[in-house]
């Protein structure tokens, strides 16, 4: 139990902080999310080769050509949602639409696998729907009252508009390959057996060279984070600020990563799904209150709307009762 209890502990402190971190990184340069991501993989494939690859002396279980398709599509999901926040999109609506993953799921399950989905389901995703519209247009809203003292208003706020719109069509593009990632890797997990430490080293590390399509972009954020204001750590010895931030951002998504896996070896599906959606909550609370980011009411009705679909769908409610009804019949 106090295992449990410490890998929550570390979910909410690790994913809730790597989100801080990462509005710290993405204020000051909202085009910075393709070197964020490379730092994220470099760390991560290097833990992995250490501590699961044993220098290179672990045994794959699935063979490597089966990644390929994989790894692509998880850098591009990866590079794509991190690249849209240079496209007006305010970090609220990001994790708002992130969160809708159930609604590309729903859809490609139905045309791909054949799949049925009771009626609870459904509505659940009616809901989820509903709340990234709602989301979007308050977003869009905002967008559009934004005061420009420049006499010719009306010519600048056309592009910022389009340039919101191809943000918004970005994330709506990772959101069904992400769909199809995760119909991929069920496949995978069905032919071969799970195994979640060798993919996260191997979807990871594979995809490293890709970077190099993006390796100026990340050599110019890099020369922009070496100009940031220095910050002291010892008497003779500091760093950039923005570089301490990246340094944190990888570690803590290191301790979110690892925990949420440490959580499924330890807990039903419901608890971990439970967890993730409260961590998804407090996360974007916190980065709604503390970075003051833009919140109507329409956003607080759609982000309303997108938990409690996701709840609704997960059948946490049913799966949570059943639980505590077979321990209190295996207590008695």
């Amino acid at each position: 139990m106090n295992r449990i209890l410490h890998t929550v502990a570390l979910i909410f402190i690790g994913c809730c902080s790597n989100v801080v971190f990462l509005e710290l990184i993405v204020k000051p340069y909202p085009g910075c999310g393709n070197i964020v991501t490379f730092a994220q993989f470099v760390f991560i494939s290097i833990e992995g080769f250490i501590n699961y690859y044993k220098w290179g002396s672990t045994q794959r279980n699935v063979p490597l050509k089966s990644y390929g398709v994989l790894v692509c599509m998880f850098f591009l999901v990866s590079v794509i949602n991190n690249y849209a926040l240079n496209f007006n999109i305010p970090m609220p609506l990001h994790m708002i639409f992130r969160s809708g993953s159930l609604i590309a799921n729903l859809i490609l399950g139905m045309i791909l696998l054949k799949k049925r989905y009771s009626f609870r389901q459904i509505f659940a995703v009616v809901l989820i729907t509903f709340g990234i519209f709602l989301a979007t247009y308050a977003s869009s809203q905002s967008l559009n009252k934004q005061k420009v003292t420049n006499k010719i208003q009306s010519n600048e706020m056309e592009p910022d508009f389009f340039k919101w719109l191809i943000g918004i069509g970005m994330l709506i593009f990772a959101l069904l390959v992400s769909a199809l990632m995760g119909i991929y890797q069920e496949k995978l997990y069905a032919k071969y057996g799970k195994h979640p430490q060798e993919a996260l080293f191997y979807s990871h590390f594979l995809p490293l060279p890709l970077f190099a399509f993006v390796g100026k972009d990340i050599y110019n954020h890099a020369q922009l984070f070496n100009q940031s204001t220095w910050l002291p750590l010892f008497s003779n010895f500091g760093i950039p600020i923005m570089w301490a931030y990246l340094i944190c951002n990888m570690l803590t998504q290191y301790f979110c990563i690892r925990s949420v896996f440490i959580l499924t070896t330890e807990c039903p599906s419901l608890v971990v799904t439970l967890v993730i959606t409260l961590r998804k909550f407090i996360s974007l609370l916190f980065s709604i209150i503390y970075f003051q980011n833009d919140f109507t009411l329409y956003h607080s009705i759609g982000t309303a709307s997108v938990f409690i679909g996701t709840f609704l769908f997960s059948n946490i409610d049913k799966e949570i009762f059943h639980y505590f009804k077979k321990r209190h019949h295996h207590n008695e």
